[in-house]
């Protein structure tokens, strides 16, 4: 094989491995239901949970997002927002 082939396909072979391993880090994460805003103990900063307590519409869910932060922590907002999928209990 010439030295200039082996190195493509090296180089190839290096650039598909790059983008497998960034389309793994890059997938969406699942959100975390609770069924009380009071279970939840530890909100971070852009985490959100959707809270499944009847507070909202049919067919919605309220979502608590650590929004951002201030002198005593961070700072939650709610919303509703569409419902996704079957209900989890």
């Amino acid at each position: 094989m010439r030295p200039v082939l082996a190195l493509r396909s090296r180089i190839a072979a290096q650039s598909l491995g790059g983008l497998g391993l960034l389309l793994l880090l890059a997938a969406p994460a699942h959100a975390q239901y609770v069924g009380r805003e009071e279970d939840i103990t530890d909100l971070r900063l852009g985490q959100r949970v959707m809270v499944d307590d009847g507070t909202c519409p049919a067919g919605q869910v309220k979502e608590v997002s650590g929004s951002k932060m201030s002198e005593t922590g961070i700072v939650r907002t709610t919303k509703c927002v569409p419902r996704f999928g079957p209900k989890k209990k």
